[in-house]
């Protein structure tokens, strides 16, 4: 394999080499357990409290509203279910079609456990109606818990987080953001957008897997979903990953000081990307909301082929893409976020999704446009479907 381009970035991100650098310590010679009493341990707890001031900052959050997790999955669950377990049977639980499986499985299980679960509908471009967020909640018994993405996963969507949180706030309910997608690539304030919840993975931007955090706003209840120890003020219950709080903190640090320069540049090689790409290959769509969308994210339907073959023939090339949410790699199915678009059936399957990060240059696009389009053109041309082939010839 001659060279590695890789357009994944949704899924995982590389880890940055400052946040190794400040790690390392924690790694080596600074082991001690931050609940120890000694002085070792003591010391350790002092970088988690910077560590825990910084990752504060990134999201304009009080210190003590901070709550560190193992991932974004562990904090979805606990402010989902802990808020709606809290609250009590006859809460209302209000998610949307398009949310990652670690948001919509809750609220599944929840529903399965007796609790009135909703899940609101997406237009084309994949956002959703207020006013339907808010009859929703007129119906309620007056308990509900709301979740819903700061930006899709998938399509780079953004959802109008403030208009939804001034909706949940008026009815009461409790509002939970899944800003995985969100973090490090749109500054994110809680003040200004008064969130109760909030979920964030640190291997989204730049911090290794395994470490997450949990907004939670001060004055909110939920049954914890660790239980134990005395740790994160018995709000998480588990020894502190030490290692990784002090690499998050970094990688905040690093997306808070160069967001807004970082996000022009990646958005321009992302326009450039679906610019070529769209003049290039016939029977292209861009899915998703264009002009609310997330500045790395393009999230394209080949039609007449099958997303799973073009992600295995840029493989080959060195070209690492996505078909849809890591989480569901291992299906067949067409993406839930696709199919809830109401894209058509001849593209419905062919939807491949490109995310850049900082770590991608201009011989990366260059690279994918010079590849791309023989590769489209020969499973074209292998296919049984499209225009003059007897398949499916128009949408449906």
């Amino acid at each position: 394999m001659e060279r590695i381009a890789y357009f994944d970035n949704n899924a995982t991100t590389r880890v940055a080499p400052e946040v190794v650098d400040a790690m390392m310590p924690f790694l080596r010679e600074a082991y001690g357990n931050p609940s120890s009493m000694h002085a070792f341990g003591g010391g350790v707890a002092k970088k988690i409290a910077a560590a825990r001031e910084e990752v504060a900052r990134f999201i304009n959050a009080d210190p003590s509203e901070i709550i560190f997790t193992s991932c974004a999955t562990e904090s979805d669950n606990t402010a989902i279910r802990g808020s709606a377990e809290f609250l009590g049977k006859g809460t209302k639980v209000i998610t949307t079609a398009v949310e990652h499986p670690a948001v919509l499985q809750p609220c599944r299980r929840l529903k399965a456990d007796g609790f009135d679960e909703v899940e609101l509908p997406v237009d084309g471009v994949g956002q959703i109606d207020p006013g339907r967020l808010r009859e929703e909640l007129k119906n309620s018994s007056g308990r509900a818990v709301v979740s819903a993405m700061w930006a899709n996963n998938e399509t780079g969507t953004v959802f109008p987080v403030e208009e939804i949180a001034a909706i949940c706030r008026e009815a009461g309910a409790v509002f939970h953001v899944d800003a995985v997608q969100a973090a490090g690539k749109a500054p994110i304030d809680v003040r200004k957008v008064p969130v109760d919840l909030l979920s964030l993975s640190g291997h989204k931007f730049h911090a290794p897997k395994g470490i997450g955090i949990l907004y939670a706003r001060r004055g909110v209840k939920f049954r914890p979903f660790m239980l134990g120890g005395h740790q994160e003020e018995s709000r998480r219950a588990g020894t502190e990953n030490v290692p990784y709080i002090v690499g998050l903190a970094k990688a905040c640090e690093l997306a808070r000081l160069g967001m807004e320069e970082e996000s022009a540049r990646i958005r321009a090689m992302r326009d450039r990307l679906e610019a070529g790409i769209l003049a290039a290959c016939p029977d292209v769509r861009v899915n998703g909301d264009r002009s609310r969308r997330l500045s790395n994210t393009l999230n394209v339907s080949f039609e007449y082929i099958e997303g799973e073959s073009i992600a295995y023939h840029l493989s080959d090339l060195g070209i690492c893409v996505s078909t849809g949410s890591a989480c569901a790699s291992g299906s067949l199915d067409p993406s839930h976020v696709i199919r809830a678009m109401g894209v058509p059936f001849t593209a419905v399957h062919g939807s491949v999704r490109f995310s850049l990060s900082r770590y991608n240059s201009e011989d990366d696009v260059d690279y994918v446009l010079e590849k791309l389009p023989p590769v489209i053109a020969r499973l074209r041309d292998l296919s049984p479907f499209g225009p003059g082939k007897g398949g499916v010839t128009t949408y449906e």
